[in-house]
This record gives structure tokens, C-alpha cells and sequence, in this order.
């Protein structure tokens, strides 16, 4: 009886929640970002940048056995692409800290998931969407440093101009594109949880 009271509880609280109207006025918000939003990169320019940081890691990794994290959830994308154009042996996982949590500014650094493989005397590559200001990238280097790593690279989609870096000279080893110091989502990257499936580069109007 009481299981039976549990699952009617569970199913009265998912049916209030698929029908509840404020989703519904938040998804016309969120197709309305992306009705008006500023193409940034389109598709094939993103994929030609993909292919042109695997060359370069390919040339300059080819030989240091990395283990590879992807960072949750911004990397996945990106991730995904480019993994299957390294042609070097590697070991591939992931990792969760942000500080975003899905505003439009940042928040306190927190962890999702931190490594569960060893790193020592082990070459670390660090996958990110977007190196912004920089403070989630760096926190995850030092983890991965105090946890006896041999080398941490960072590989990021987008390196966002600014001059408000988390500290003086912070840069990925490699990069795919530059961009303007506006809101992008897509590729990876979000608006307020939504279109990290866009297939290009976009920016939010007006911001």
C-alpha cells in the first residue's frame, strides 16, 4: 500500500509538472532567443575550425598517452567532434564544475563530478566549450596539478576577447575560434539551459 501510495504521488508530481504553464511561457522565451539571435559562426566554419585543432593536436600530441575529460555539460559537443578525429591513442572521461548554474552570470564555483581515475604522473587534456573569464578552467588545472598530473593542456571551442581573465595570461593550448565579448550559446554552449544543440554559433540580441 504504501509503494502504491508512492507511485501515485510520483505520477500526480510528473503530470503537474509536464502540464505546468510556466515551462510553456519559458519555451517561448527561449525560441524567441533563438528567432533573434545573431549568427556568429555558422555551421561549417565551426566544423572547419574542429578539423583544424585536430591537426594541430594531432602533430603535437601524438605521442603523450593523454587522459582526456570532458567538462560537463558545455564540452560534450565539442568533445564528441573532435575525440573522433585524433588519431592517437588516448583514454577519454569527464568532469562537472561550473558556475554558471544555468544564469546569465557567474556563481560560486561548485563540483559535480571530479576525476575518479588517477592522474598522477599522468598528461591531462581538459575539453571545454568556451574559455570566458576563465575561473571554472582554472580551478580544474589546479585540481588536476595538486593531483600529480605530469602536464595539463586545455582544448576550448571558443576563446571569448576580454580583458577580465581569472588571471594575467590565461590561454587554451588550443583554440578553435575567437569571438566577440557577447552571450553566445550553441555547439555546446547554452542560454539558460537551452540550445547547446544549435548547430552554429549564435549571440544573444542585445546582449
Amino acid at each position: 500500500i504504501l509503494a502504491l501510495n508512492g507511485l501515485a504521488q510520483y505520477l500526480l508530481r510528473l503530470n503537474y509538472l509536464t502540464k505546468s504553464p510556466v515551462m510553456s511561457a519559458n519555451l517561448e522565451h527561449i525560441q524567441q532567443i533563438m528567432d533573434e539571435a545573431d549568427v556568429l559562426f555558422t555551421e561549417a566554419q565551426v566544423e572547419a575550425a574542429i578539423d583544424r585543432v585536430a591537426v594541430q593536436m594531432n602533430e603535437q600530441l601524438h605521442d603523450t598517452n593523454p587522459i582526456v575529460f570532458c567538462v560537463m555539460n558545455g564540452g560534450l559537443i565539442f568533445s564528441g567532434k573532435l575525440l573522433t578525429k585524433l588519431t592517437f591513442p588516448l583514454e577519454q572521461s569527464y568532469l562537472h564544475a561550473s558556475r554558471y548554474r544555468n544564469e546569465t552570470s557567474g556563481g560560486e564555483l561548485f563540483w559535480k563530478a571530479k576525476p575518479e581515475v588517477s592522474l598522477m604522473d599522468r598528461n591531462v587534456l581538459i575539453v571545454d566549450d568556451i574559455l570566458d573569464e576563465g575561473h571554472t578552467l582554472s580551478a580544474i588545472i589546479e585540481f588536476c596539478q595538486r593531483a600529480g598530473a605530469s602536464s595539463v593542456r586545455t582544448v576550448v571551442l571558443m576563446d571569448k576577447q576580454h580583458d577580465r581573465k581569472a588571471r594575467p595570461g590565461l590561454a587554451a593550448d588550443f583554440f578553435g575560434l575567437h569571438c566577440e565579448d557577447r552571450y553566445i550559446f550553441g555547439y555546446g554552449m547554452d542560454y539558460k539551459g537551452y540550445w547547446r544543440n544549435a548547430a552554429g554559433i549564435y549571440a544573444v540580441k542585445g546582449m
